[in-house]
């Protein structure tokens, strides 16, 4: 049994700071919580917090590990004047480049990266074209050495091998969504890591992927997590190609329901939007990945049911990323205030809930004590209408101070409880060699 004493809790949905609490975790869940409970309880540990803050874990929505060891990357990359040229130069190159040692370091290194920001989830999406099969299950690894929760899938894609590539894609999720439900058989529940079903985009997978995908979903009971409309070409090639819009092409084949995630979706139309809305499917909004790669802005935010935060690859500090989603839609002359992006990060945690068959996003009494602690001094009142404010003009990723994951602590006091130095020397050379093959691709 752990105990957590004195702390100040502030939860996002509905917005509350409640001090002098104490919270009662038990194995993976919090079983009380409450003013001066804690006195007089037999414990494993009892930590006095002296008031600091205790919010839900923080979740990044949509994310890329493989790309963990691009940072500064010293590859010769052409000109990229363009979006697909930036994916064919650049990420297409990359993805190829990586091996099994590669993506371990790069899983363990955006795992390491994700705790110290205070994030105790990451939904992730995947790609390694030389290294389909197996590549899942070194991702699931990378995450539980480190204690980070997650969900992985791979990027189903015919971009390099046609029809092939797409059935090697299928069955690498197939195959880690039944590896995930055997944990959670075998732990009744108490698993760290979860599936999806991966494609890359609806420009790079045919009418024959999709119902391969659509079969993986029935089949796992997982649903699909693709990038759509990034970026304008996207729509076109839908139009084009199979002249209807891509998300009226993915419902077809059934791939639009309440476990899909959707990422980005700049350019989808009204018509597109609702038939998320009705199937109460997620967008997930990546800010500062869509300014990076200078695709647009998505004005239409405010339009969908569902909206949840990412980085896309651009690290896991969720708390940049919802400063950088707030600044850039009120840039844009958007109408929204911060109190509506708390929602949005609150909403990481719903997702959770929707594969793990948990309760997440709260500190209260039978929710998975997924935790982040921050030393955060503010200089102004923190009451429930303000948190908001606070997230967008103050807290940031130097106040996490611990981090609680499935009941365990993970990060204490900004340490880890292993020396990860070496994981970071490795790290390093794998990152050259990755550079190395990268310039050695076509």
């Amino acid at each position: 049994m752990l105990i957590l004493k004195n702390a100040t809790i502030v939860e996002f949905q509905p917005p509350a700071v409640k001090a002098g609490m104490d919270i009662v975790i038990d194995g993976t869940k919090i079983v009380e919580v409450g003013a001066g409970i804690a006195g007089g309880r037999q414990a494993d540990r009892v930590i006095d917090l002296a008031g600091a803050m205790v919010m839900p874990g923080i979740v990044c929505s949509h994310n890329h590990f493989y790309s963990g060891l691009s940072r500064g990357v010293m590859a010769n990359i052409k000109p990229s004047p363009d979006f697909v040229s930036v994916l064919e130069n650049l990420w297409w190159r990359l993805d190829r480049a990586i091996d099994e040692e590669i993506l371990y370091y790069s899983g363990m290194v955006c795992s390491l990266e994700a705790v110290r920001c205070g994030v105790t989830s990451v939904i992730d999406h995947h790609a390694s074209p030389g290294f389909i099969k197996g590549s899942l299950k070194v991702l699931k690894q990378a995450f539980e050495e480190v204690g980070l929760r997650g969900i992985t899938c791979y990027e189903t894609t015919d971009r390099n091998g046609g029809m092939r590539e797409v059935e090697a894609g299928v069955t690498e999720n197939v195959e880690f969504a039944r590896l995930c439900e055997r944990d959670k058989q075998a732990s009744r529940g108490d698993y760290l890591v979860e599936a999806m079903i991966g494609a890359h985009t609806p420009v790079t997978v045919p009418e024959e992927g999709l119902r391969l995908l659509a079969e993986a979903v029935r089949e796992t009971g997982r649903g699909l997590h693709i990038h759509v409309a990034e970026d304008r070409y996207d729509i076109s090639f839908s139009h084009h190609q199979y002249k209807k819009d891509l998300i009226t092409r993915l419902r077809e084949f059934g791939l639009v329901n309440n476990k899909a995630l959707f990422a980005h979706g700049v350019y989808l139309s009204d018509q597109e939007i609702d038939l998320i809305n009705q199937h109460d499917a997620y967008l997930v909004h990546n800010a500062r990945s869509n300014m990076n790669n200078n695709v647009g802005y998505n004005h239409k935010i405010s339009c969908y049911k569902n909206v949840a935060l990412g980085t896309d690859g651009i690290g896991s500090d969720m708390l940049e990323e919802f400063k950088f989603a707030c600044f850039k839609h009120k840039d844009a002359g958007g109408p929204l205030w911060p109190d509506s992006y708390l929602k949005f990060l609150h909403n990481g945690n719903d997702l959770l809930g929707r594969y793990f068959d948990a309760k997440f996003g709260q500190v209260a009494p039978g929710y998975k004590a997924d935790l982040t602690i921050l030393d955060y001094d503010s200089p102004t009142p923190l009451q429930p209408e303000n948190i908001g404010g606070h997230l967008a003009f103050g807290l940031d990723s130097r106040d996490v101070k611990t981090v609680v994951i499935n009941g365990e602590i993970i990060l204490e006091n900004r340490e880890f409880a292993f020396d990860v130095k070496l994981i970071y020397d490795k790290a390093r050379r794998a990152a050259q060699r990755l550079w190395n093959n990268m310039d050695k691709l076509p």
